[in-house]
């Protein structure tokens, strides 16, 4: 396999809120994070994920983009950015953007122009439905709870929002739209940064008949089947590494929840063009039953270290992956309130991305863990070790 950057790179992700106040106002900022650059640079870390900075209602804690060339005013400047940028390339650290072009906030220019009226020029950049019947164009429920569906009593249509109400999907199956995201993206790509982790990637393709879901139990129906991994995705993907991707030396990581080990190869084979590595969950929702993340129910650790190892094994010199960061289990999991392979000052900063099966990633002491890691690459011993240290948790 060819050797990149990236396939060697510790990557630490931040949600800049939370992370480090410059000012004293009670948000986490820019400045912040440039102050910590040594202490990251310190733990051995050469890639940041930061979590959206852009400028948002914050509806969705920034995954409500309303402007994608400006930052967020709490966070900063374009100055700020640029600084950030500049002072970690010094220290050998890359900047990995958050990018959310499934949908944007509803306070976007784009979705205010678009829902004006039928022929505005942005009407299609969205996906716009009649009424069936008086009612919501198909029964498919939302990410976040009710209707996938809001109406819109200015044209009298419905738009869809997988997510929050707030959050209007775009319509990738319109060219402006793509090129719009493709432009964007070239934009930030010229401002140096290194890569791009794509949220919910794997839903920008819907399938066009919209049809009903499968109700599983539920008040409204599965919008799974014809949204995820949709027909026309890997066309999308593919475009936009030829337009963009291909050419810039960045990493791109997609989040592809409900991701097979045969679609990743999809996603993120070498000779496929679209992405250098995916998420994926199956660890994740292994054993969560009918409540999903919610469920208290005990977790199987057998079951755990062979999904890693399977996904592992299988994408060996196929395609490469990074293991989705496990998060609202994590207290019913390991039996503790943090996992963390990186922490800041002996308290969790951002979210860490969740390694320890790989081979080809570091890890550092965590004081609070009682695991006594120190720095290395992990052998099947470790990783024998991690896991019984886990179940006595």
């Amino acid at each position: 396999m060819e050797k990149k950057w990236w396939k060697e790179s510790v990557v630490y992700q931040i949600y800049p809120k939370s992370f480090k106040d410059s000012n004293g106002d009670g948000v986490g900022d820019i400045r912040g994070i440039i102050q910590k650059l040594d202490y990251l640079k310190e733990l051995g870390v050469n890639v940041l994920w930061i979590s959206p900075m852009l400028e948002s209602p914050q509806d969705d804690n920034g995954y409500d983009i309303s402007d994608y060339r400006r930052i967020y005013e709490e966070y900063g400047t374009m100055e700020d950015y640029e600084e950030l940028l500049c002072e970690a390339h010094k220290r050998s650290i890359r900047i990995l953007m958050d990018l959310v072009v499934n949908h944007t906030s509803d306070e976007h220019n784009w979705f205010i122009e678009s829902r004006k009226s039928k022929d505005n020029p942005y009407r299609d950049y969205y996906i716009w439905k009649d009424p069936v019947n008086g009612k919501e164009p198909n029964n498919w429920g939302g990410a976040f709870g009710g209707s996938a569906w809001e109406y819109d009593p200015q044209t009298q249509m419905y738009y869809l929002h997988l997510f929050s109400k707030k959050q209007p999907d775009l319509n990738w199956e319109n060219e402006k739209v793509r090129q719009e995201v493709y432009d964007m993206m070239k934009f930030w790509c010229e401002k140096g940064i290194d890569g791009f982790r794509m949220d919910v990637i794997s839903m920008i393709s819907k399938d066009q008949r919209f049809p009903d879901g499968e109700m599983n139990n539920g008040l409204y129906g599965d919008f799974g089947p014809y949204c995820v991994h949709g027909p026309r995705i890997h066309e999308f993907l593919q475009e936009m590494n030829q337009k963009v991707l291909s050419k810039y030396d960045i990493m791109t990581v997609g989040e592809t929840a409900g991701v097979t080990i045969e679609e990743a190869q999809k996603y993120a084979g070498d000779d496929r063009n679209e992405l250098n590595m995916v998420f994926q969950f199956e660890h994740v929702e292994s054993g969560c039953g009918d409540y999903g993340k919610w469920t208290t129910a005990k977790y199987d650790f057998k079951e755990f270290k062979n999904i890693m190892i399977k996904w592992q094994e299988e994408l060996a010199g196929k395609a490469f992956k990074l293991a989705k960061k496990i998060t609202t289990r994590l207290k019913d999991v390991l039996g503790c309130d943090g996992y963390n392979i990186v922490q800041n000052n002996g308290e969790v900063a951002g979210q860490t991305v969740f390694h320890f099966h790989m081979h080809l990633i570091p890890r550092y002491k965590n004081d609070k863990s009682g695991f006594g890691w120190k720095p290395g690459k992990l052998t099947d011993e470790d990783r024998d070790e991690i896991l019984e240290k886990l179940k006595e948790k």
